[in-house]
C-alpha cells in the first residue's frame, strides 16, 4: 500500500501499548476507549516544543515545588 509519495508503516503498537500502560498507568479498559487524538493529548506532557524556552512563570512554579536543599541540610534526616 502507498500513502502518497511514502510507503506505508506498521502502527508501532508496542510502543503505543507501552506509553499508555507503563507511562500513564492507563487501564485497559481506559486505553482501549480512548481516541488517537486522546491518547496524543494525554502524552503531549511529556514533550515540548524545542523551540520554546520555559517560560519565566513556568520556572517559578517549578522552584516553588521543588525548592534547592542546602548542601548542609541535604543529609539532616541521617543525624536524627
Amino acid at each position: 500500500m502507498n500513502a502518497g509519495a511514502g510507503t506505508a508503516r506498521e502502527f508501532p503498537w508496542d510502543h503505543v501499548m507501552a506509553m499508555g500502560f507503563g507511562l500513564l498507568r492507563l487501564s485497559p479498559e481506559t486505553f482501549w476507549a480512548m481516541t488517537p487524538r486522546e491518547f496524543e493529548r494525554a502524552m503531549s506532557v511529556f514533550t515540548r516544543n524545542g523551540d520554546e524556552a520555559p517560560r519565566r512563570a513556568d520556572l517559578a512554579a517549578l522552584m516553588r515545588a521543588f525548592p534547592d536543599i542546602p548542601h548542609n541540610e541535604e543529609n539532616a534526616w541521617l543525624k536524627t
